[in-house]
């Protein structure tokens, strides 16, 4: 029988660590040092990897460093063409993707940082990154205002230096500020994508003609969105620290009155809400703020059920990983999983510590080595291939040698 599943909070900040929390007991699991996470720059890569974009404070060159579970310092840095912002990665982790400040969105292959392709998105920075609920689109926003969508398998099968021309990308105006958060909802004959801005609205468009189907207004700008299980309600992060709660109706087009659209839950965050998040698990919903709040909520009620206890400070992102039960195991007691600026902690590891350090520096060996093991394969199939046409010439030189042999013999 399996372990039960925890799902995991973990918050990102411009100037400290990336923080897990566990989401049914509320303590701190550990800290993942040494990045500059900015906003919308948190993402998990699979089951395996955690991966966050990164600034340099001394040298200001971008990349993007990639975590894994059991170590608290980067596994590696992948090096990007300019400085990233938004991070998603398909469902398998093999595929990341980062949008940048020229309005490009980069495709990297995990876990070597291979950039596979770049296109161009949007005339301005790209601003929020989302693959559909079904896997087969890469979803972006953009600080201008706009919306576009791409098949992943034309992102991924593509060529570094091919033009976005050749691919499938479908772009329209969705917003008159920047696009802040985006979620679909995939359907055989009516999918959609909502999405949030700076304008203070949200939006629900056709996917397939890029119609807008209704507009809900706020009186503020909204950060973020979460959408519940069955995926028929909003929940929207607003800037003045609220959450408003509202029905998705996607295939209506009527306006109703500005207080039925939606509810505003009582007031926890006292600054701008940057990230909400539904955990499966226990069908809560995670919120985090700019000052470094995070709490859970209750859906039905809208009543806050627990706060955790953020001591790094201003928070820039929040993702929950959900069904941790493969590859980490949990104790009960804080005093069990907290190990102050180190990664998860002996007790959480299903493995032992000697094998979990095995493992890492197998895996660095494979992410950083394999064009030396490659040189090393290529020089070891020369060497049997000059041996070969050694054998070769003495199998040639054999009967002949043989013969003169045995004519000198008669004489």
């Amino acid at each position: 029988m399996s372990s039960p599943s925890h799902p995991i909070v973990l918050t990102s900040s411009l100037n400290g660590p990336i923080t897990a929390f566990d989401a049914v007991s509320g303590v701190p699991l550990c800290h993942f040092s040494g990045s500059r996470s900015p906003y919308h720059g948190l993402a998990l890569v699979g089951n395996s990897f955690i991966a966050t974009s990164h600034i340099s404070a001394e040298t200001s060159s971008a990349s993007i460093h990639l975590y894994n579970w059991w170590s608290s310092t980067a596994l590696d840095n992948f090096l990007v063409p300019e400085p990233v912002a938004p991070l998603s990665a398909t469902l398998d982790g093999l595929y990341l993707f980062a949008g940048g400040l020229s309005g490009s969105v980069h495709a990297l292959s995990v876990p070597s940082g291979e950039i596979l392709a770049s296109y161009s998105a949007h005339n301005k920075p790209v601003s929020c990154l989302k693959i559909s609920e079904d896997g087969s689109l890469l979803i972006s926003g953009g600080d201008d205002g706009t919306i576009s969508f791409v098949p992943i398998f034309q992102i991924i099968e593509a060529s570094p230096d091919k033009s976005s021309t050749s691919l499938m990308l479908q772009r329209f105006v969705a917003h008159d500020g920047s696009v802040t958060a985006i979620d679909s909802i995939m359907a055989q004959c009516n999918s959609t994508i909502i999405s949030s801005s700076l304008d203070c609205t949200i939006k629900i468009w056709g996917l397939l003609d890029g119609t807008k189907l209704r507009t809900v207004t706020f009186p503020c700008a909204i950060m973020g969105i979460a959408l519940d299980q069955i995926r028929k309600e909003f929940f929207a992060a607003s800037s003045d620290g609220f959450i408003y709660k509202g029905s998705i109706n996607a295939g209506s087009k009527k306006h109703v009155n500005q207080t039925q659209e939606f509810i505003r839950w009582a007031q926890k965050h006292e600054s701008g809400i940057v990230s909400l998040v539904m955990v499966s698990e226990t069908n809560n919903l995670v919120s985090a703020s700019e000052d470094g709040k995070v709490y859970i909520w209750e859906i039905e009620t809208g009543e806050a059920i627990m706060g955790l206890d953020n001591d790094v400070g201003s928070i820039s992102d929040m993702v929950v990983a959900n069904g941790m039960e493969r590859g980490l195991k949990f104790g009960k007691k804080a005093d069990n999983f907290y190990d102050g600026y180190s990664g998860l902690c002996r007790v959480e590891l299903s493995r032992s510590l000697k094998d979990t350090l095995d493992i890492e520096d197998v895996l660095r060996v494979a992410t950083k080595d394999r064009s030396r093991a490659i040189d090393m394969l290529e020089s070891a199939i020369s060497a049997y291939e000059r041996l070969l046409e050694l054998i070769l010439k003495e199998a040639k030189k054999g009967p002949s040698s043989s013969k003169s042999g045995n004519e000198k013999h008669s004489l």
